[in-house]
């Protein structure tokens, strides 16, 4: 049973309203609720956790709101609370409150590279080489370049990016990147501005 809209409460009882400028600094209004980690994907940086109250449906996880807990994914069958704000297609975590990973489930090493394997595939990166954005999608966090004279698609994610202090790009847009063959094809680990 939810809680009245109009309740604001800061001790992040589960489906009671919440403020989440008690939380975040912000002042949009949240759900506090807790449920346990579905998926993620860390080469996408989201994922999704089954809501305990099932009328709410799955919340959308995203790397960024892991940050403050010195995190950049979760592994399956963690518990968390958070509080989650309504968006158009579904919940988004807007703050993760608490984890709890004493029943996770340990990620297999397919599932994409954790922070000290990017920093293991940097080294192991070839040479810098010329590329082009073929499409890059700042909502999805990814997009992909090619090598000129090469139409493989090569994946970039956003942190990727950001660490090498390029807010946008635009398709045509030439870059150089260090490139290396992961399991899901090449992966950009590292880019930088031509020119």
């Amino acid at each position: 049973m939810r809680a009245d809209p109009q309740l604001l409460q800061t001790d992040f009882a589960v489906g009671q309203r919440v403020n989440e400028g008690d939380v975040a600094g912000e002042d949009a209004e949240g759900l506090a609720c807790s449920g346990v980690v579905k998926w993620f994907d860390v080469t996408r940086g989201f994922g999704f956790v089954v809501a305990d109250d099932s009328q709410l449906g799955d919340i959308l996880i995203h790397f960024t709101v892991l940050q403050d807990h010195g995190r950049r994914s979760l592994p399956e069958g963690a518990r968390i609370e958070c509080v989650a704000v309504k968006r158009q297609r579904g919940f988004q975590a807007k703050t993760i409150t608490a984890i709890d990973l004493s029943e996770a489930i340990e990620a297999p090493r397919s599932r994409g590279p954790d922070r000290a394997d990017r920093l293991q595939l940097i080294a192991s990166a070839g040479p810098w080489e010329a590329v082009t954005v073929k499409w890059f999608n700042r909502l999805k966090g990814y997009g992909f370049l090619v090598r000129d004279g090469d139409s493989a698609d090569i994946f970039v994610h956003m942190e990727t990016l950001r660490r090498a202090e390029i807010d946008e790009v635009e398709p045509g847009q030439p870059l150089s990147a260090r490139i290396v063959d992961g399991d899901k094809g090449p992966l950009a680990v590292a880019v930088e501005r031509t020119g």
